[in-house]
């Protein structure tokens, strides 16, 4: 009898263990909280922050502006390397100076972009949408059709010249953004054909500026691409990251932190893509290993001789033999990447990022690899100085430079960025947006 009650509660036991197994959980891992920390900065401290973020990328369009799209020997044969300001002797265009010949300090229209920006969103400060823009847009373009209309066209013919030139940069813009209000199928044939239907950097003009703006490094991405009606593909991601790293900018002074948004912000999860993973975290990636393994290299002073005419040093650079051939390595890289068009997405992102891993936080240093590298200079350059300015803050910028770029956006462009500034700030770092 007990062998039989020992049994029994042997059989017991078994399933009763069989059928309350434990829950074993492990949690799932969050995102670092930086992406989502609200930014605090006192006024004056944002405001040299904003006003050194457009003053340090109309630097950088300025820079580029006498040599956009050369080629950087032919850049070397003008200029030497180029450091500073210098005229921009070119004809005029609708993407570029909206005359011939200005002098050092003009701008292209990467900082018309901006100048744009600023009326948007006081225009809609409480309602950033990708329909609002769009009709703030189609708005501008109107204006733009309905002084075509006034009477002293006919007594001056060189306002109805400054009135088309006007028209022919922005109706690209304007036919997508009129598509966007009608349907989808309409928005997506003009977004496709925007710009001959090449993958542009069309988003990466304007998108910076929402990271002045915004409240952390996610919702900064979250705006911008919500607002880049214009791009396709992962070009809408890099114009969001462009974002997000100049919000970033504005919280540290470190170049890892500020390139690091690439691996730590991405709200619409472009890493988790099969086979191909994140492009822009690929070419971030590439480009610092890049550059590291350049700087580690051990150079011989016999490839380098004074002779030489391939490694021949650019006049006016200030560095050594050795640094410009590990500057020029890095150039015939990119070079090896250049895309069919030079204002082609992955290839601005590209110069840029590794602009900003090559000049090591310096902001001079900076512009002046991507200027002198030559290609769509005056945009890459743009979006670095916005970066580079939003960390530095007016008061750290080149003093010289500053000021003429200042003087002569105002004077002569009708651009006042220190007004920008004021009226930018006054949004606060935390606007309501769709």
């Amino acid at each position: 009898m007990k062998k039989i009650l020992v049994l029994l509660l042997l059989g017991l036991l078994f399933f009763t263990c069989k059928t309350e197994k434990p829950e074993i959980e492990l949690p799932s891992p969050t995102k670092t909280k930086y992406a989502n920390d609200t930014l605090v900065l006192n006024s004056e401290v944002y405001y040299d922050k904003v006003l050194g973020a457009l003053v340090g990328s109309a630097i950088g369009d300025a820079m580029g502006a006498s040599t956009e799209m050369w080629h950087r020997k032919s850049i070397q044969l003008k200029y030497g390397y180029i450091k500073g300001l210098t005229p921009a002797v070119r004809e005029q265009s609708p993407e570029g100076t909206w005359d011939h010949n200005l002098m050092a300090g003009a701008t292209t229209d990467d900082t018309r972009w901006k100048y744009l920006m600023v009326k948007y969103l006081e225009t809609y400060p409480n309602e950033l949408s990708a329909a609002n823009f769009a009709t703030f847009i189609t708005t501008y373009y109107e204006q733009l059709t309905q002084d075509l209309a006034q009477e002293n066209i006919l007594k001056n013919t060189d306002f109805l010249d400054d009135q088309i030139e006007k028209i022919d940069w922005i109706k690209e813009w304007a036919r997508v953004a009129l598509a966007y209000q009608t349907d989808r199928d309409t928005y997506q044939e003009a977004q496709h054909r925007f710009y001959g239907g090449e993958m542009s950097c069309a988003g990466q003009l304007y998108t910076p500026m929402f990271g002045l703006v915004a409240e952390n490094p996610s919702e900064a991405y979250e705006i911008a691409y919500n607002h880049a009606l214009f791009d396709i593909g992962y070009a809408k991601d890099i114009s969001a990251l462009v974002s997000a790293m100049t919000h970033m900018a504005l919280r540290t002074t470190d170049m890892d932190s500020i390139l690091n948004t690439t691996t730590f912000v991405d709200p619409k999860g472009y890493q988790d893509s099969r086979l191909v993973g994140r492009i822009a975290y690929a070419i971030v990636d590439g480009a610092q290993k890049n550059i590291a393994n350049i700087r580690e290299l051990v150079l011989i002073d016999s490839l380098i001789a004074k002779d030489s005419i391939i490694l021949k040093v650019p006049l006016g650079f200030e560095g050594s033999k050795k640094d410009w051939v590990r500057q020029e390595m890095v150039y015939q890289l990119l070079e090896k990447d250049e895309r069919s068009i030079a204002f082609h997405s992955a290839e601005i992102w590209q110069i840029l990022v590794s602009g900003l891993e090559f000049g090591e936080g310096d902001f001079l240093r900076t512009i002046q690899f991507i200027v002198n590298y030559g290609r769509d200079n005056d945009t890459v350059a743009a979006v670095a100085g916005m970066i580079m300015g939003a960390k530095d803050g007016f008061s750290n910028l080149p003093k010289e430079i500053r000021e003429e770029v200042l003087r002569v956006n105002k004077e002569n462009f009708g651009i006042d960025l220190e007004a920008l500034a004021v009226e930018l700030t006054a949004h606060g770092v935390n606007p309501k947006y769709d």
